[in-house]
């Protein structure tokens, strides 16, 4: 059997608990080798740079 709350939480305390879960908007910055979109201290998606040196091999769109 596990441990049950003794008393209600009122709506105080319990709109307390609750303040910090609410969501954050994504700080984004723009990649300086293609200019894309990304988030901050990783991988650019689109290019595979970081920090001016390329870390990763991304796939290249094809025309058809």
């Amino acid at each position: 059997m596990g441990a049950l709350p003794k008393y209600k939480r009122s709506h105080s305390k319990q709109g307390r608990k609750r303040a910090h879960h609410h969501l954050d908007e994504l700080q984004l910055v723009t990649c300086d080798n293609c200019g894309e979109q990304r988030l901050p201290h990783t991988v650019c998606k689109a290019c595979g740079f970081y920090k001016g040196e390329q870390v990763i091999q991304t796939r290249q769109k094809t025309k058809v």
